[in-house]
């Protein structure tokens, strides 16, 4: 049986991409994926064939790898980050329903939120929540139901997604609705670009973070009501005694 993976490629880097996911990669010749993950892994893999759509194609990619596995031999549909996490791997599930003689398997990777929260520091250390602002699937009143009750919970957030040309308000509008649960001084994160060339972070105010530029590239951290800033890092305390 032919085997679609479903692979995550990490932040970007090289470095950070799994054994099992380069092992995946060597072994499938057929690799597919969006046209901006296809840029990072082709001089890795420089004898493959790359086969690419763009932005908003998702359904046709994932159709155009179980046809190429009909054909007899294994494809690797990547994505960034972790597959399994705003990846093509549901797509994926869902689509094989036609296609009961080609096999699934999942290759996990470093999400952004776990890729991010190493730069930051440990923004992470307590129960948080992961929250995309993009309202392409999903409508912006449950976008902002979420927010509302992850900011309630004090839970940390984590925002993928922020912003874009056509959602430049959106972190913007994101922020007014936890500030109405959250200090203003609550210390928040960015990271841009993360694992790439061009990464970066600041950490600041809840406040300012309003007003900030981010892209499709940047990752957001809201602390909760314990998150501090230490030594120039985002640290949310896990509640250990005699600190």
């Amino acid at each position: 049986m032919n085997k679609i993976y479903v692979v995550g490629l990490g932040p970007g880097a090289e470095d950070q991409m799994t054994v099992r996911a380069k092992k995946v990669l060597d072994t499938c010749p057929v690799i597919i994926g969006y046209t901006v993950y296809i840029d990072l892994v082709r001089p890795l893999f420089p004898d493959k064939q790359f086969l690419s759509t763009p932005m908003r194609k998702e359904t046709d990619r994932c159709k155009m790898a179980f046809e190429e596995a009909e054909k007899g031999c294994d494809v690797a549909m990547i994505c960034s980050g972790d597959s399994g996490i705003y990846g093509m791997a549901g797509l994926i599930f869902e689509i094989g329903q036609k296609y009961p003689n080609i096999g699934i398997e999942i290759v996990p990777g470093v999400t952004a939120a776990s890729g991010g929260a190493a730069v930051l520091g440990a923004p992470l250390m307590h129960d948080f929540a992961v929250i995309s602002l993009s309202d392409l699937l999903t409508p912006w009143e449950l976008i902002e139901k979420r927010l509302r009750a992850a900011a309630e919970a004090d839970f940390v957030i984590c925002l993928y997604n922020p912003s874009s040309r056509k959602r430049a308000d959106y972190l913007e509008k994101a922020c007014e609705i936890i500030l109405r649960s959250r200090a203003k001084e609550t210390v928040c994160g960015l990271v841009k670009n993360i694992g790439r060339e061009g990464e970066s972070y600041e950490i600041l105010s809840l406040e300012k973070l309003k007003t900030t530029q981010t892209d499709m590239f940047t990752t957001v951290y809201i602390g909760n009501s314990n998150t501090k800033e230490l030594n120039g890092k985002m640290v949310t305390p896990r509640g250990y005694k005699d600190v």
